[in-house]
């Protein structure tokens, strides 16, 4: 009997679960999706490729929205001004659909690390998301792949819009 006080007060047990969330992430060719989350998996750069076709098969994002619980959104910072454009129109779009209208979105904009990134309060200005996700839960950040830190600060952040959202009473 001593010895199991001795042992749940001393000595540490598995850690407890940790919980599961199912995202999705979506984002235009070249906006760093793969680079990133590969990054974040402790993966090799070099082993890296990028997604080709990925704008054949925009049309079929809705396909994985389906028991998403939180929206990861990469956009490019440095990217052209129809590259923008089309980002934040495909970005409107799924705040809008009727399975992710609800989520918590982390919206990265990325290669921050670019001579033509545009700043974090330019994007939220270009992308116009005060007036179209208010009310939403939406976190903005700035990331490259040589700040993986913040990417996980980022990630830290989605995960307690998560938490919250496990929090909150049921709504009848």
């Amino acid at each position: 009997m001593d010895y199991l006080c001795f042992r749940a007060l001393c000595c540490k047990g598995p850690p407890p679960p940790r919980p599961e969330y199912d995202l999705v992430c979506i984002g235009l060719t070249g906006s760093g999706k793969t680079s990133l989350l590969s990054q974040l998996c402790s993966e090799n750069r070099e082993n890296i490729v990028s997604t080709t076709g990925a704008d054949n098969i925009r049309k079929y994002w809705s396909r994985y929205y389906q028991g998403s619980q939180g929206v990861i959104f990469v956009l490019d910072s440095a990217s052209s001004e129809d590259d923008l454009e089309t980002a934040r129109n495909e970005l409107h779009s799924a705040l809008q659909h009727p399975q992710l209208c609800t989520l918590p979105f982390l919206i990265l904009a990325n290669h921050q690390d670019k001579p033509a990134a545009r700043s974090v309060q330019e994007i939220k200005k270009y992308l116009e998301l005060e007036p179209l996700a208010r009310g939403k839960r939406w976190i903005l950040k700035p990331c490259s792949l040589d700040d993986m830190e913040a990417v996980k600060d980022s990630f830290g952040l989605l995960i307690n819009l998560l938490e919250d959202r496990d929090l909150e009473p049921p709504r009848i």
